[in-house]
């Protein structure tokens, strides 16, 4: 073996190895947000400690695919920090997602939506406006919620 081929299998595993050292460090250096779990694994035990106990949730209400208001949608008056209410929000589901829309004097506007598992959001009309929509596209098919003001509240509005 000449001494050209020697010195480059040295200078090939060298770099190999500073390349390797490199890439541990960095991976160390970073932690184990790149490949560990958040919050780390649980057992079993630790499991059913956490569902036994869970935290408050606000209920989830749920609608036709029409988008009409559920039995239990919320409204409420949202306070701003000079104590003037910005006007009474409502939440709507479809099947295909929810939002929350409220009422303003320029009219209806959605605050918030979001796209049910399996769903995406194929076209919003945030507002403010007289109508405001949300449209929801998935497996399970095209779901529209439209929403007006009616004596200051945001109402479902029934389409076609």
């Amino acid at each position: 073996m000449g001494r050209r081929q020697i010195l480059a299998a040295v200078g090939w595993l060298a770099t190999t190895v500073a390349a390797t050292l490199v890439g541990v460090g960095a991976i160390q250096l970073v932690g184990k947000g790149i490949a560990g779990t958040p919050g780390g694994v649980r057992d079993q035990q630790e499991v059913e400690r956490a569902l036994a106990s869970p935290e408050p949730a606000p209920p989830q209400p749920t609608g036709s695919p029409t988008g009409s208001p559920a039995a239990g949608a919320t409204a409420s008056a949202s306070p701003t920090p000079t104590g003037r209410p910005t006007g009474a929000q409502s939440t709507f589901a479809t099947p295909g997602g929810t939002a929350v829309a409220e009422c303003g004097p320029a009219g209806a506007r959605l605050v918030t939506w979001s796209p049910a598992q399996g769903y995406r959001e194929k076209e919003a009309e945030r507002g403010p406006d007289d109508h405001v929509k949300v449209r929801f596209v998935g497996p399970g098919g095209e779901y529209e919620l439209r929403v007006r003001c009616v004596g200051g509240r945001p109402v479902a509005d029934p389409h076609d």
